[in-house]
């Protein structure tokens, strides 16, 4: 199902928070006990705590200083336009005040107090700060609370706010996003569960902007069926702007044992061809995220035929400084997975929603608000849940994923021709930040229904077109699905057809036989012998041709893939429409 006009898929990505500040301008209650913490600096030196109810939040900061803690929610993560609280404890007496930062990022104090101290102490060491406001105070120069990623920022300084205001905190001072209103889960599990680790050994970076590594493990010798029931990453030390996220993939149980422990550069001619067996994702971790524990009642099965015994780990490297493999770039990073012959009631299974990666996704430079969207169809969703779970399936947390153009994802989910609400947004999207979301309460998805994965770009300060594609300067727009109970069913996404994209920048015909990829234009002929790629860099792009060709690829038939884990398909893996033979690289005159 899509909906109608670009303007109503921008207003559909923001107009929930609208309406949630708009509701919560009329009321507030208060709640007890701390649920929530995070530390926000690398040291824990700065670490915040809180809690939060329909209307309002409860901060308590713990800062290794005698001096003031600044904390403030900024719009991009730095001071200018920031909402900002500072206080401390001088002479005994805690004090708290509300200020805001300018464009210019000169602070001001706040003709309204939003915030409410709660109550404020030190000792020789530390200061602890508690405070109250508001999720929405109404007042234009505070952020409103969403339960989206707020970019926070903090600092410290060893004295306290004197007449004049606020000392410069010089470089005690930090960044970090989080989702105080829908907090990932990282709870603990019991110190006597049983672990095992997926470890890269010494994976030589190399001085490329983007490195996919892949290596094959097998899974723990269990006798009996037990549930990994938490998964954390292990990042090594130094490296966590390094390792951009892990993909954890289920491989054919068939695979001969001599390639256990192998690792290659994923995607590479000589990658060896077990790889290419290992199709379904069963996990994945973003840069941001914490470690995440299923739900209690669900666990990840391992043990039993249908199970995974061989595991591919993906890692990919991000080093746009290109930085040569000294020392520092020799990585061990991995994941740490708990499991328990305890079983839980249900398996849980991962499906990868959202929009194929090819080149055929393609944005357009100069764009604030370019918009993709990707397809799960309720033909997949009919087929797949019709012949395995006809009462549906629960989805009880999502990963939203994109790279540095997304600025904003939400998956939308329709029934009989209805739009429900998101399973998953975030309008605030943080390249930086992201985690699987818990969805409270977990929402059941019917065969019949259909999703559509909607994820908002910024190109403004590119020059060229933007490309589908692994590298961060390439995009993704994705959500992976943790759900129960565990289907046949592994991706559910589509990718619009590429013969409407070339229309709209005039070419005419390619070359034929295909030898190349990508393939090369043979007509008009300012676009002969170049590729497609190269001849969308060519088309003069503006901002009103930019969003006249969004509409068209909004509206264009689509590519749909229906996977099963492993490497078969569901019969509905199609082309929807009628969509030309380009799709599938043959040669085709393109007919206006």
């Amino acid at each position: 199902m899509r909906s109608s006009g670009l303007d109503a898929r921008l207003h559909g990505l923001f107009g929930a928070a609208v309406l949630l500040a708009t509701l919560l301008c009329s009321g507030r209650s208060r709640g007890h006990g701390f649920e929530h913490s995070a530390a926000l600096d690398a040291g824990g030196r700065y670490v915040v705590k809180w809690r939060f109810d329909e209307t309002s939040i409860t901060f308590e900061i713990e800062a290794e200083t005698r001096g003031y803690i600044g904390f403030g929610l900024s719009p991009n993560g730095a001071m200018a336009s920031a909402d900002l609280v500072i206080g401390g404890v001088a002479n005994g007496i805690p004090y708290l005040h509300d200020y805001f930062a300018d464009s210019s990022r000169v602070v001001h104090k706040d003709p309204v107090q939003s915030y409410k101290l709660l109550y404020g102490k030190e000792n020789y060491t530390h200061t602890v700060l508690a405070f109250s406001r508001d999720l929405q105070t109404c007042d234009p120069k505070d952020r409103a609370i969403t339960s989206g990623t707020m970019r926070v920022i903090w600092a410290l300084h060893n004295e306290d706010v004197g007449p004049s205001g606020p000392a410069y905190h010089g470089i005690n001072r930090g960044r970090k996003s989080l989702r105080f209103l829908n907090p990932g889960t990282s709870r603990k599990v019991s110190p006597e569960t049983a672990t095992f680790d997926l470890l890269n050994v010494n994976v030589p970076v190399p001085d490329k902007d983007t490195t996919y590594w892949c290596q094959m493990f097998k899974m723990p010798e269990v006798q009996k069926k037990h549930h990994i029931i938490r998964i954390e990453p292990l990042i090594q030390k130094g490296h966590e702007n390094l390792v951009h996220h892990i993909l954890l993939y289920q491989c054919d149980s068939s695979l001969n044992e001599s390639e256990l422990d192998m690792g290659h550069e994923c995607f590479h001619p000589n990658m060896p061809d077990s790889f290419t067996t290992c199709e379904t994702v069963i996990f994945a971790w973003a840069i941001g995220g914490e470690g995440f524990t299923y739900p209690i009642h669900v666990g990840m099965s391992i043990g039993t035929d249908v199970d995974p015994v061989y595991v591919l780990m993906e890692v990919h490297y991000d080093n746009p400084a290109l930085q040569t493999g000294t020392a520092l770039l020799v990585d061990s990073s991995g994941l740490r997975l708990y499991y328990t012959p305890r079983l839980r009631t249900y398996d849980a299974g991962v499906i990868e929603t959202g929009v194929w990666v090819s080149l055929y996704h393609m944005l357009p430079p100069g764009m604030q608000d370019y918009i993709t969207e990707g397809h799960c169809t309720q033909e997949c969703l009919q087929e797949s849940l019709d012949s395995e779970m006809p009462s549906g399936v629960w989805v009880f947390a999502v990963l939203l994923h994109a790279h540095l153009a997304g600025r904003a994802i939400r998956t939308r989910h329709f029934r009989e021709q209805v739009e429900l609400p998101p399973l998953a947004s975030d309008d605030q999207f943080d390249f930086n930040f992201q985690e699987f979301q818990p969805l409270s309460p977990e929402q059941l998805i019917l065969p019949g229904d259909s999703l559509i994965t909607e994820c908002m770009y910024n190109t403004k300060d590119r020059q060229n077109m933007t490309w589908g594609g692994l590298s961060t300067r390439d995009e993704m727009c994705l959500s992976y699905l943790l759900y129960y109970p565990r289907v046949n069913l592994a991706r559910c996404e589509s990718l619009p057809e590429i013969t409407g994209q070339l229309k709209f920048i005039g070419v005419k015909q390619i070359q034929s036989p295909l030898t190349t990829w990508p393939f090369v234009i043979k007509s008009p002929k300012r676009y002969s012998n170049l590729s497609f790629t190269e001849a969308m860099d060519k088309f003069r792009w503006t901002k009103k041709r930019a969003k006249a060709f969004n509409e068209v690829v909004l509206n264009l038939p689509m590519n749909v893939r229906c996977s099963k884990i492993g490497l078969d398909e569901w019969s509905v893996s199609r082309r929807a429409g009628q969509v030309g033979p380009c799709i599938w690289f043959t040669s085709c005159l393109i007919r206006y």
